[in-house]
């Protein structure tokens, strides 16, 4: 897997215990899925204002959001090219304060952050309530598997 992690804002302190799970959690949602580890896949932690702006620009909302994702289709896979599977933005402030508000460690929220973006990364969505409680079975199998738990407080 090539993970690329771009910190581009200046509010929270990404720890390298924070990137740690977020390389864990996107290796065990591709392992929940059957797929192999062999795609491209960035992370990018923002601001409020920058996630506002892709919110507005990308989906209509203008307000931040805690997390978005960009699915990529490569339709033309050639011998020895690793597939990109997308890219993930997350607002680090938007996750510290659920964390607070939530009363769980930051880690755990980008954590779970991350397993919901990488679901809508590989094609699920939660528009409907049947897709909601498939997508939440399969964030709490990983984070389960992964002994991430609400209660987390490191």
């Amino acid at each position: 897997m090539e993970l690329l992690i771009d910190d581009r804002q200046n509010k929270v302190i990404i720890e390298e215990d924070v990137k740690d799970a977020v390389r864990d959690v996107i290796l065990e949602c591709l392992k929940l899925e059957g797929l192999s580890s062999n795609y491209e896949i960035s992370v990018s932690f923002v601001d409020n204002e920058e996630i506002r702006k892709l919110n507005r620009e990308y989906r209509g909302k203008d307000s931040p959001t805690d997390v978005l994702s960009f699915p990529m289709e490569d339709e033309e896979i050639d011998e020895g090219y690793i597939p990109v599977l997308g890219d993930i933005v997350i607002s680090a402030e938007k996750a510290l304060q659920q964390s607070i508000e939530f009363g769980h460690s930051f880690k755990r929220e980008v954590a779970y952050l991350t397993a919901h973006s990488m679901f809508h990364l590989m094609g699920y969505d939660h528009e409907t309530e049947e897709e909601k409680l498939v997508m939440r079975q399969k964030e709490k199998e990983v984070m389960k598997r992964l002994r991430i738990f609400k209660t987390e407080n490191n």
